[in-house]
């Protein structure tokens, strides 16, 4: 009887509690578990073990069901869960820029090129070693998606606003641009706007289907029109525009600007997490590659990670949407040109005549005619770019010059006082930043431009002026 059964158990419900209910000794247990400490953390042990029985003894009745949608569908089409291999023999790929590019990254591709749902790879110039995939890595897969393949910041992304206003604006206007960028920019985990703006994004279906997003929906509000920590900026600069496309309807010359580089905050960074987790559980890998773990497209996991990360991508695009309304508004002008891009994310496109999952983790989309902005440092130009759709690439450039050296090198081995030469040198100021983001902590991004000259065309630059980040 189950009631006897709760007389003599402890009071905390494990995977053991549910096997003697007659759950399957599989990764539905640990499905299960998980969101019984989301959603059900500081109920009686009893209780939760009378419902998940009814879970189990009919999962039909609970296929929409906001806690336990997943457990039931996992219950009615289980996840094949066999330790997975390694191929001996690599997909293709190409490597832009190698002698640029550390061993360790390019170890991280080829080992990601073994997988068995591999179907093609490239390496950008900037490219350094991150976890699974390297940053500036893309890698095109058959019928699954890698949640590190697209990154923690998932829809880390550019976005540029140009006004119809000359270079020499910012002659005397220093103190009150400057003061622009503090009052009306949020950076790092707990900074937020004390006036907080609705967007459409927080009435999207995936936050009342998926229980998991429907948690983090508070977070996503308060953080919304705000940056992340590390490399992530909001800068006045001024754009030079060699070359216009006819829709502009502005002509060549150098005009005020606005770029900012930020991602989808607390919102992606949580998605990464619960579905790496749920990947490295249902695609058990050798240890030196489980951030590679993959989730199937045809399974209930795979498909609410694919709504998750689309969600993530337009939440940071909405960020920015907001972070660029309040600087134009307190600029008093329109932006006539917005040009932005992701390079976290990963897209459904045609490779070689099938379709596939293309992940960039740190690479900018460069399909024919595709516009998108690779940044230097800040000190260095950024540059506004047209894609060639060169299928080596993955019709991908890099995201931005690179490191050089890693944060805690940079850390160690630069000076305050050398940092703050180099921002006066380059007529630069700096408001926040810190000693990993030193422009000497990055690659030169002039040579890095030159090893992809048959990506991307240059259509103009960026300048940075005035730099926010975080402290």
């Amino acid at each position: 009887m189950l009631h006897d059964f709760f007389i003599n158990m402890g009071s905390k419900l494990s995977g053991k509690d549910l096997i003697k209910i007659g759950f399957p000794q599989n990764n539905i247990i640990n499905i299960a578990l998980g969101l019984i400490t989301r959603y059900r953390k500081g109920e009686k042990k009893e209780n939760i073990l009378l419902e998940v029985k009814q879970v189990l003894e009919s999962p039909e009745k609970f296929k929409e069901d906001l806690t336990w949608a997943k457990v039931a569908l996992g219950l009615i089409e289980p996840v094949a869960v066999g330790k997975q291999q390694l191929n001996r023999e690599l997909a293709p790929f190409t490597i832009f820029g190698e002698n640029e590019i550390d061993e360790k990254a390019k170890r991280q591709l080829y080992e990601a090129m073994k997988l068995p749902i591999a179907c093609q790879g490239a390496l950008m110039p900037d490219a350094h070693m991150g976890y699974g995939l390297p940053i500036g890595g893309v890698l095109a897969t058959q019928g699954a998606v890698i949640p590190y393949g697209v990154g923690v910041d998932i829809g880390c992304r550019m976005s540029l606003s140009i006004f119809d206003l000359p270079a020499s604006y910012f002659k005397g206007r220093e103190f009150q641009l400057r003061n622009m960028l503090k009052d009306n920019t949020k950076f790092g985990m707990y900074d937020t706007h004390a006036i907080k703006q609705d967007h459409a994004i927080f009435s999207r279906s995936e936050f009342k289907d998926i229980p998991f997003l429907k948690s983090l929906l508070d977070k996503a509000y308060k953080q919304l029109g705000t940056s992340g920590g590390g490399n992530h900026f909001v800068e006045f600069g001024v754009v030079e525009l060699h070359t216009v496309r006819s829709e502009w309807g502005i002509s060549p010359g150098a005009y005020v600007a606005i770029l900012s580089h930020s991602g989808s905050r607390g919102l992606g960074a949580n998605i990464a997490k619960q579905y790496t987790n749920i990947a490295t559980k249902q695609c058990p890998l050798p240890g030196h590659v489980q951030h590679l773990a993959w989730l199937d497209l045809h399974t209930q996991a795979g498909q609410e990670y694919w709504l998750a990360m689309n969600l993530a991508g337009d939440y940071a695009q909405a960020c920015h949407e907001d972070i660029h309304r309040r600087l134009t508004k307190a600029l008093g002008e329109r932006p006539v040109l917005t040009i932005e891009n992701h390079h976290n994310f990963a897209w459904k496109e045609m490779v070689d005549g099938k379709e596939c999952i293309v992940h960039r983790k740190g690479a900018t989309p460069a399909g024919e005619g595709v516009l998108g902005i690779i940044p230097g440092s800040m000190t260095a130009a950024g540059f506004i770019v047209e894609g060639r759709g060169n299928p080596l690439s993955l019709q991908s450039a890099s995201h931005g010059a690179g490191r050089s050296m890693s944060r805690a090198a940079a850390k160690s081995s630069v000076t305050k006082s050398a940092m703050l030469k180099e921002l006066e040198k380059h007529g630069v100021e700096l408001i926040g930043g810190a000693l990993d983001e030193s422009p000497h902590a990055y690659k030169d991004i002039h040579r890095v431009m030159s090893l992809q000259n048959e990506l991307v065309n240059v259509l103009g630059t960026f300048s940075p002026k005035i730099v926010r980040m975080d402290k």
